[in-house]
């Protein structure tokens, strides 16, 4: 019987290519799994903690997992090699650590192409449960650029236009290289850019770093949902920087 294997991170290709081999079906702890409060999860992670390893323990607390592979190397952070402690304490099931140092680029097209901002970050996050990597498409003229690790809120990518490049973790995602620093730091600064972070993720410094080193930039975070004033700044700087937020391609 195929078992449900919970991932956290990006798992080197090694492990994922185990798990396809068996069989078995993958289900992604960073995303929001279950209907459940968040702060179901205070007795067991502070929350100062980002809201996604918040997540990761609350879909724990819920789901009937069969094992759970976890990067606690340089391609996620530090807290989650704390966050492993824990899980590893609630649940009677195998929680393996993991490193992915993988340095085999797999190339990003979705990060350049033209669809809807949104569909790409469906896209690279549900590709980090396959071995293949994302077909070839066309790049588009990017308008604006969005720096940083997915959103918990996918709400907050409705305002950019199709025509936004990806940049940062994301991107590194992509490519199947999340401890690729070098990729990580790699921006336009010929568009203006949004450098995004969890709160309380500790990218958000790298984030403000790089947004003060770029030309026409800004740097936000947000926490559990993305609030009316995090997507206000983000609407105000697009019209700013002279572009209609949420416009399409075909428009």
């Amino acid at each position: 019987m195929p078992r449900r294997i919970g991932i956290v991170g990006v798992p080197p290709l090694a492990v994922i290519g185990a798990i396809a081999g068996a069989g078995d079906t993958i289900v992604d702890l960073d995303e929001p799994q279950v209907r459940a409060p968040i702060d179901q999860t205070a007795a067991h992670i502070p929350r100062a903690y980002c809201a996604i390893l918040r997540t990761v323990v609350l879909n724990c607390l819920h789901l009937g997992l069969d094992c759970i592979y976890i990067d606690v190397g340089p391609g996620k952070c530090d807290c989650a090699l704390h966050v492993a402690e824990v899980i590893a304490d609630l649940l009677p099931i195998p929680v393996i650590r993991t490193r992915n140092l993988d340095s085999r680029a797999f190339g990003h097209p979705l990060c350049t192409s033209g669809l809807p901002l949104m569909e790409k970050f469906l896209r690279i996050v549900k590709g980090v449960q396959s071995l293949a990597p994302h077909p070839p498409m066309e790049p588009c003229r990017p308008s604006c650029g969005f720096w940083g690790v997915p959103p918990r809120d996918f709400s907050l990518l409705a305002p950019f236009p199709d025509t936004t490049h990806v940049f940062g973790w994301t991107r590194c995602m992509e490519n199947k290289t999340p401890a690729d620093l070098e990729l990580e730091h790699h921006v336009d600064p010929a568009i203006p850019t949004v450098f995004f972070a969890q709160s309380f993720c500790a990218k958000a410094v790298l984030a403000k770093h790089l947004a003060s080193k770029h030309p026409r930039a800004i740097a936000v975070d947000c926490d559990v949902a993305a609030g009316s004033s995090t997507r206000a700044k983000i609407e105000a700087f697009l019209e700013l920087s002279g572009i209609t937020p949420g416009q399409r391609m075909n428009d």
